[in-house]
């Protein structure tokens, strides 16, 4: 029987967005992309359309080795493997597809990033948070429900998700994953918890 998995990639650069963001929340992860392959050649998330604005923000592929990531010396990073069913897989796929299809449909959340520090729930159908839209994508293909609205999603929150941690370090070093490679069930689950 094939397996299936999708892969969560938690990140932090060094922006000024993401310094603030870690400073108003003191999480470890303040960037979330969702990928359909484990090298990552697949992964979709909302971050800044241009590298070097970030009043511009939209639904993107984004690359281990272009924007954003280029521009860092360091980011560090975990990868989440999450076994998923061929029908939660096929579903999460479609629905990256119809985000692809319709890009021009959405932009960043910037209103809801505001909202979502002071933990007050808002909703918009084409405008989204990175961790938003990777909940979104999972919630809808049946893999997992925090039970709370998915503007209140952050990465960090992420962690919670039942998976193996398959790289953890440097982002820039992934080309190098073989070394990295962390094998066993996500031992970080319980430790990050941000709403009771």
């Amino acid at each position: 029987m094939d397996k299936y998995h999708l892969y969560v990639v938690l990140t932090r650069t060094n922006t000024v967005i993401s310094r603030l963001i870690k400073l108003f929340t003191n999480d470890e992860y303040t960037h979330a992309a969702i990928a359909l392959d484990r090298e990552l050649n697949s992964m979709y998330s909302f971050g800044r359309k241009y590298s070097y604005n970030p009043f511009i923000g939209r639904f993107k592929r984004e690359c281990v080795d272009k924007g954003i990531y280029r521009l860092q010396k360091e980011v560090p990073c975990i990868i989440l493997e999450v076994d998923v069913s061929k029908q939660q897989y096929e579903k999460a796929q479609s629905l990256v597809s119809q985000f692809i299809s319709n890009s021009h449909l959405y932009k960043y959340n910037y209103k809801g990033l505001l909202y979502n520090l002071f933990k007050v729930e808002t909703y918009e159908d084409n405008r989204f948070l990175c961790s938003e839209f990777v909940y979104y994508v999972l919630k809808k293909s049946g893999i997992v429900d925090f039970n709370i609205s998915r503007s209140l999603v952050r990465p960090q929150n992420l962690l919670a998700l039942e998976s193996n941690i398959i790289f953890k370090g440097n982002l820039r070093r992934f080309e190098h994953r073989e070394k990295y490679y962390v094998t066993g069930k996500n031992c970080i689950r319980g430790l990050s918890v941000i709403y009771e």
